[in-house]
């Protein structure tokens, strides 16, 4: 689980086995002191200084894993479940090069992540030097900043150190996202301790104290209050909700939304998506041409959190002639991929809310009774063993967090939904969409609370971060993964690649005969193969009150294709038939 607070400073430790592990115990000691709580830590020889500072720390909590990959993905699940930065340890080499996903998601996303990642110096680089390779800048424009640190030495003083790491951090909480911090060490990485406190003598209080070296002060992000809302919001609206990772959040947006008597679109990253006070079918409604008769009476939009599933309901905001268009997030980034955003407001949305206050109105539509028309097609799904049957049940079934893998399983739960008031948050990986480092990214939001986790996630995505079951069993609340095992990438039956079943199957599906059974047993999780709804149901109910459960869902990979055709097939005619 994450550390514990603690109130009562500590001393910073006088006596280091070399200098290199001096500098490497500043950096975690101010790491700490501007909220780093959790150290994410990879085996190896050049990162022994940082590994065993972090080790001894008295107050930071580390976590390890074998495979840099899977460690870029668990310290994302964990900063972003704690809401808190997060720091990596790497040795030197390609190790640092399997960060690479994980950055690039924490980049898009906007997560803290410190990647503190051991180095040769300089002389050692370029001449044929064993896992030698050129670290700086290797993560390229997808961190907020980098920095290369020189070859730890007496001659560069302490304050050095702590001053060019609060900078780098203040960077990051003006624009947040992952900072890359490139340490070069010179051997000796392993010595006997010696007492280095005439070095240190030079920081002073600091030593004694638990603040950072410098305060970096930035301006927080707020919403000020728009002259023109009483206008705006006298206006026929919608509220469209993407990613918020905070259910307080989301929270004020519901209340907003109910007085103003606004439909409530949410995403499956919204927090509100499961919530009875959202148009919990929007994606397939605005298949009925009813439905999105009724919406296009809607003048403004007010959007929080980008990044949206429902390709139709992006297409939908995209082409509609919309008075006015108000997008909220904590972010500085654009997140406008249509370019019809017409004011851009930089706050949370509990801060929107707060200076935009609104008396109690009536609905000024009828959205939610023509939605209850689709909800009933949805009704069959419940008895079928299939894709959208297995989802369509789960969705009533979750207890706890839910994380959703990328690919098909966020659109059709993101097509699906339910009430369920049982569902604390959901979490995906929806910055770059990869289908790499699921496991990993749910295993570090299972580290983060102490309910159960689900990740619901494809045959493929499981393969690709298979190593990371390896994390599960360190859990100590119940964490479920369930593997929709289609034999390959069941999506491109729904894409227009070509059409030859050879050149789809070999280029994109990739078919495969593989089971998760030996992967259970290999990693040491509790199995299940249901093979009926209500064998699914009972293997999920039991899951709950175990450790660790796989269970993979067997299915033909044409099969969620044709379902899904035949939904919209159906759907698209429901105004014909009215």
């Amino acid at each position: 689980m994450i550390a514990p607070d603690i109130a009562e400073a500590t001393p910073f430790p006088r006596c280091h086995a070399t200098i290199n592990h001096v500098w490497a115990a500043l950096l975690l000691e101010e790491l700490y002191r501007h909220g780093v709580r959790d150290i994410v830590v990879a085996p190896g020889s050049r990162s022994a200084p940082l590994a065993v500072s972090a080790q001894r720390h008295p107050r930071l909590c580390c976590h390890t894993h074998f495979d840099e990959r899977g460690l870029g993905f668990l310290a994302l699940g964990l900063s972003r479940a704690s809401k808190r930065p997060v720091a990596l340890i790497t040795t030197s080499g390609s190790a640092v090069a399997n960060l690479y996903p994980a950055i690039v998601e924490a980049y898009q996303l906007g997560t803290p992540l410190i990647a503190l990642t051991a180095d040769r110096p300089s002389e050692l680089v370029d001449n044929g030097n064993n896992q030698a390779i050129d670290q700086r800048d290797i993560f390229a424009r997808h961190v907020i900043d980098q920095r290369d640190f020189p070859p730890p030495t007496t001659s560069l003083s302490a304050a050095f150190v702590l001053s060019t790491l609060d900078h780098a951090l203040a960077r990051q909480r003006a624009t947040s996202g992952p900072l890359h911090l490139n340490c070069r060490y010179r051997e000796p990485l392993y010595a006997p301790q010696e007492d280095t406190s005439s070095y240190l003598a030079p920081l002073g209080a600091w030593l004694d104290h638990d603040t950072p070296w410098s305060a970096w002060h930035s301006t927080p992000l707020t919403c000020a209050p728009q002259s023109d809302w009483a206008t705006f919001s006298a206006q026929r609206g919608v509220i469209v909700v993407g990613r918020i990772d905070d259910p307080r959040e989301a929270q004020s947006i519901k209340a907003l939304a109910a007085t103003l008597g606004w439909p409530l679109l949410a995403d499956l990253q919204s927090q509100l998506r499961f919530d009875t006070h959202s148009l919990l079918h929007t994606d397939l409604a605005l298949l009925d041409t009813a439905f999105a008769h009724e919406l296009e009476r809607a003048e403004v939009l007010l959007q929080f959190g980008g990044r949206l599933i429902s390709k139709r309901l992006a297409q939908f905001i995209a082409r509609h002639a919309w008075h006015d268009y108000w997008f909220v997030d904590h972010a500085v980034a654009s997140l406008d991929p249509d370019t019809c955003i017409q004011r851009r407001l930089v706050g949370p949305a509990s801060a929107f809310v707060a200076v935009h206050p609104v008396t109690s109105r009536s609905p000024w539509h009828d959205l939610a009774a023509l939605q209850a028309r689709t909800r009933r097609h949805l009704e069959g799904l419940d008895t079928r063993f299939s894709e959208l049957g297995v989802c369509h049940r789960l969705c009533t079934l979750i207890k706890g967090e839910l994380f959703v893998g990328n690919s098909l399983p966020a659109r059709v739960m993101n097509m699906l939904g339910a009430a369920n008031p049982d569902i604390e948050r959901v979490l995906c990986n929806r910055g770059a969409s990869g289908i790499d480092g699921l496991i990993a990214s749910a295993c570090g939001v299972a580290l983060t609370h102490a309910s159960a986790t689900t990740l619901l996630l494809g045959d493929v995505s499981a393969l690709h971060d298979l190593n990371s079951l390896a994390l599960v069993n360190a859990l100590d609340a119940p964490f479920i993964v369930i593997v929709l095992n289609n034999a390959g990438g069941s999506i491109f039956h729904l894409l227009p690649v070509p059409a030859d079943p050879q050149v789809r199957d070999r280029c994109f599906v990739h078919s495969h005969d593989t089971t998760f059974r030996h992967a259970a047993a290999m990693f040491g999780l509790a199995y299940q193969a249901p093979t009926t709804l209500e064998a699914f149901e009972h293997a999920y109910r039991c899951a709950l009150g175990q450790g660790a459960t796989l269970i993979e869902v067997r299915l033909p990979s044409q099969e969620v294709a044709d379902e899904l055709d035949a939904l919209r097939s159906a759907l698209s005619g429901m105004s014909h038939d009215a």
